[in-house]
């Protein structure tokens, strides 16, 4: 399909259709949106509205066609619309679209994510990511006694109140809310410190060590851009955690299915206490799951005493969705080819930029990747905070011009799927040079 986005006389910006879409949208819901990421407020302009995406592709309602690289934010490792996928969906709906009551499929998805994720002995399935992350912290409150948990700056695990804080001002000091709504109570427990920092973990937990009931963290971060971790950071994670009786969670909402089929923790060979996950799981509808050592998941109800339900928790056709796409990463592998476009595309982009003589970094793990503007090596997020925002925005808004679709925002990894091709990562790194000079 030739697209008027693939034309070098097209709109800098979105159609009018999505702009008259954005209008009506911004009288009916806050921002115009259902979630702040898609309002493109780090780049300015009209978000696109999307009829219909499939394979490699969206498509808006003015006509134009996108390679896609944000795969809804990560769940789409097979692509839009995958026949087999789609199957699972409509023959679960036929049946039903929620019982309230236990299934065998639910089962089935909980052997699939047991079997392939080396921390889980059991698991407990919920609505999304979110619900995951805020889950496994009670429990491992509950599991522990204890009140304060870590988390680190520039790491997101959904809008949970204890999470949405911001750094003290100093290493190891509380955090404040970072959100309106979020009262002191509800950050005044959790420590944020600055991720990579080994000697600034050591000392919050020379600290607070006995009153620690969890660290969480991102095991490759997604949320500042694609950050990854050092292994003297994660096996500090690992060690301080197992020596002061608190509990490591990793948060694999997006690392999950993705970087490895057992996750970060396959591929850095790192093992949590407990691990959240979603995205991928969920096959693209909204599923998320908690897991861990089976005496931690023995404290949530009704085997334990921890409170955590959900009416729609293991909803048959989100569970039909995620096993299907479990089932078929586990029959064909798609993560060496994932690798080898990722290394092509990081390659193009580098060599693009340095072309173009911008400032600039690439990260990448798998199937995630971002090209910071920020000629230093981002490993922290008061390295990403130096990033030129403003390049990024001419940056994607002169992809969106020929046909690509990256993420809004230089603090989101994109995403590609086993449906793109050497030739689409050629065609992006073409269009990447050619924008990158006219910056």
């Amino acid at each position: 399909m030739n697209s008027p986005a693939n034309s070098s006389a097209a709109r800098p910006s979105a159609g009018p259709k999505s702009v008259a879409a954005f209008q009506r949208a911004s009288a009916l819901m806050p921002g115009g949106v259902n979630s702040p990421a898609r309002a493109f407020g780090a780049v300015g302009g009209t978000p696109l509205f999307i009829e219909r995406a499939e394979g490699p592709y969206l498509y808006d309602i003015d006509g134009n066609r996108y390679i896609d690289y944000i795969g809804s934010w990560g769940p789409m490792i097979l692509g839009h619309a995958h026949p087999e996928v789609i199957s699972a969906i409509t023959e679960a709906a036929a049946k039903g679209t929620s019982y309230g009551a236990p299934t065998e499929a639910e089962s089935r998805l909980a052997e699939q994510i047991i079997e392939a994720v080396p921390s889980i002995e059991k698991v407990r399935l919920v609505n999304s990511g979110t619900e995951a992350t805020m889950s496994a912290l009670r429990v491992a409150r509950g599991a522990t006694g204890r009140k304060k948990v870590i988390k680190f700056a520039g790491n997101y695990h959904g809008h949970v109140d204890s999470l949405l804080v911001a750094a003290g001002s100093a290493a190891a000091t509380l955090g404040a809310p970072d959100s309106p709504g979020v009262t002191p109570g509800a950050a005044e427990d959790t420590l944020v410190l600055s991720y990579n920092d080994v000697p600034g973990l050591q000392n919050a937990f020379d600290q607070h060590g006995d009153d620690i009931a969890a660290l969480i963290l991102e095991p490759v971060v997604g949320n500042m851009g694609c950050v990854l971790p050092t292994m003297e950071f994660l096996n500090a994670a690992r060690d301080l955690t197992s020596k002061h009786g608190s509990i490591l969670i990793f948060d694999e909402v997006m690392t999950g299915f993705r970087v490895a089929y057992g996750g970060a923790q396959e591929r850095f060979g790192v093992t949590p206490d407990m691990t959240t996950l979603g995205k991928i799981v969920g096959g693209g509808m909204p599923l998320g799951a908690y897991g861990g050592r089976a005496e931690i998941m023995n404290q949530v109800l009704p085997a334990g005493k921890v409170f955590q339900a959900g009416t729609l928790s293991g909803n048959p056709v989100a569970v039909a969705a995620g096993s299907a796409t479990l089932r078929l990463l586990k029959e064909n592998p798609p993560y060496e080819q994932l690798e080898r476009l990722a290394d092509r595309l990081a390659d193009g982009l580098d060599r693009a930029a340095t072309s173009a003589g911008m400032a600039h970094t690439v990260a990448k793990a798998g199937a995630m990747l971002t090209l910071f503007f920020n000629p230093e090596p981002v490993d922290c997020w008061d390295v990403a905070d130096r990033c030129d925002r403003e390049a990024f925005g001419r940056y994607f808004w002169g992809l969106i011009n020929e046909g690509i679709y990256m993420p809004c925002s230089q603090f989101e990894a994109l995403f590609f799927s086993q449906q793109h091709t050497e030739a689409m990562i050629d065609e992006t790194i073409g269009a990447a040079e050619k924008v990158l000079k006219s910056l």
